[in-house]
């Protein structure tokens, strides 16, 4: 061990019960941003952290939620951006949590708390790691760091885009950290590479003025089976997207992206216990569906027609509905997809369908071969007793795209302090206190590193 991680270390130690301490004033505080609940309050909170922490930092108002920006100069012209997000998912189903949801609880080695997660815990973990570095340079950071807090990431963070273009050059960075990494159920730290895409769209039916009696099924129009119909028009039994011209942007994975999904261990028996299946879908094996990530996706999130109450009641849908999210892989454009799916309704006669767009990200990635992503590795390698897994993509969506290409198509990498069962959205969110010290660890050195890249 150097000299310099030493310091960081020992500095991440002796103050990691204060650390703890400001995750649950944090996570105390509520901020639910699909009820815009206690957002002021938590801005407030959030930039007195960033203060407190040498962040030369300040409240933007945006369309939405505001954000919380602030800088942490240092010696070299080079600078790291640190993204996070400062509000959380809501809290119910409540009679599901052991104790209350914002009433910060440490019990068997974990802090438990709405946000301990996702994602307060971890911008906790970079002031955190920021102090160390600091110390270890002698009072002097390497290099610069801007730290971008989110109020509006559990919502799909609608507003960061014109947000970042309002503030490029206060933005201007060569590599960010991204929030969501963590500890794999064999103990090894991951880190993913890349983001899916997503589109988000309802599709609406009307056949008639109004529900009728089923009696006359033999000659009126149910909206119910014209949805139906539409939707296995629009997807077929392998699952591929029949959308005229939807693949013709989506890249292939890299030769090392492939290497990178070969070395990852097994997941089999993980995903039976967690959800309860025998086989995965179209008995796709292990392989194929760790290669699948890369091949773009359509969901129906839910359906709306007709009586689905106890009993029966014998109508026929005048109206139908479905939610669907299609997820995106590089390069695909959303709104192209969007234009393409609306094309493709009137192409195979069905433009009496209403499209209603509800929201869009676009994919991102970051090469497995970026020096960041190096160090990242290596990183991991003095603090952890394996290897670090490297994902080059994941199924979710970020807003990852909203800084990547305006910035300069910088890596982005995602060292986190979660691990695969921290309930994070759901009730009884914690972390693992030993995840959070050496998840701190890890991204110090990223941190103090990175000026050397």
């Amino acid at each position: 061990m150097t000299a310099k991680n030493k310091i960081i270390d020992d500095v991440l130690q002796t103050r990691l019960p204060a650390y703890l301490d400001e995750i649950s004033v944090l996570c105390a505080q509520p901020s639910v941003s699909a009820k815009h609940e206690g957002i002021n309050e938590c801005v407030a909170l959030v930039l007195a952290a960033l203060q407190k922490h040498g962040v030369q930092a300040a409240i933007y108002q945006t369309a939405g939620h505001p954000v919380v920006m602030g800088r942490a100069a240092g010696k070299s012209d080079k600078t790291l951006l640190c993204y996070n997000h400062y509000d959380v998912q809501p809290v119910e189903p409540l009679e599901l949590w052991e104790t209350p949801p914002f009433q910060p609880s440490i019990r068997d080695g974990k802090l438990f708390a709405r946000g301990s997660r996702d994602d307060k815990g971890e911008l906790i973990s970079r002031l955190a790691a920021l102090d160390a570095v600091r110390e270890a340079n002698g009072g002097e950071l390497p290099c610069s760091y801007v730290f971008v807090v989110d109020g509006e990431e559990e919502v799909g963070s609608p507003n960061m885009p014109a947000f970042v273009q309002a503030h490029l050059k206060d933005l201007a960075s060569s590599g960010a950290l991204w929030e969501e990494g963590g500890i794999e159920s064999s103990g090894a730290p991951y880190c993913s590479l890349g983001c899916r895409g997503i589109l988000a769209v309802e599709l609406s039916i009307t056949t008639m003025k109004t529900d009728a009696h089923s009696g006359r099924a033999h000659f009126l129009h149910s909206a119910a089976w014209r949805l139906v119909r539409l939707l296995n028009a629009l997807k077929d039994e392998n699952d591929h997207i029949n959308i005229a011209g939807f693949y013709d942007d989506a890249r292939p994975p890299l030769p090392l992206d492939l290497e990178l999904l070969d070395a990852l261990p097994s997941e089999v028996d993980l995903h039976k216990q967690i959800y309860g299946i025998e086989k995965y879908h179209l008995n796709r094996t292990e392989s194929e569906v760790r290669r699948a990530v890369f091949q773009p996706t359509m969901n129906i999130e839910g359906i709306s027609t007709g009586y689905t109450g106890e009993g029966m009641k014998t109508v026929i849908p005048a109206k139908a509905s479905v939610k669907i999210d299609f997820r995106l892989v590089p390069d695909q454009d959303p709104q192209d997809c969007l234009r393409k799916l609306k094309a493709h309704l009137v192409a195979i006669g069905y433009g009496d369908v209403d499209v209603k767009y509800i929201g869009s990200m676009a994919p991102s990635r970051t090469r497995p071969d970026d020096p960041l992503v190096k160090l990242v590795a290596q990183a991991a390698a003095e603090v952890y007793p394996v290897p670090a897994l490297l994902y080059p993509m994941v199924g979710g969506s970020s807003p990852i795209y909203a800084f990547k290409q305006p910035l300069g198509n910088i890596p982005v990498v995602n060292p986190g302090i979660g691990y695969w069962d921290n309930r994070a959205h759901a009730p009884n969110e914690h972390i693992r206190i030993d995840d959070f010290a050496q998840a701190t660890r890890h991204i110090a050195r990223v941190m103090d590193g990175f000026a050397s890249l």
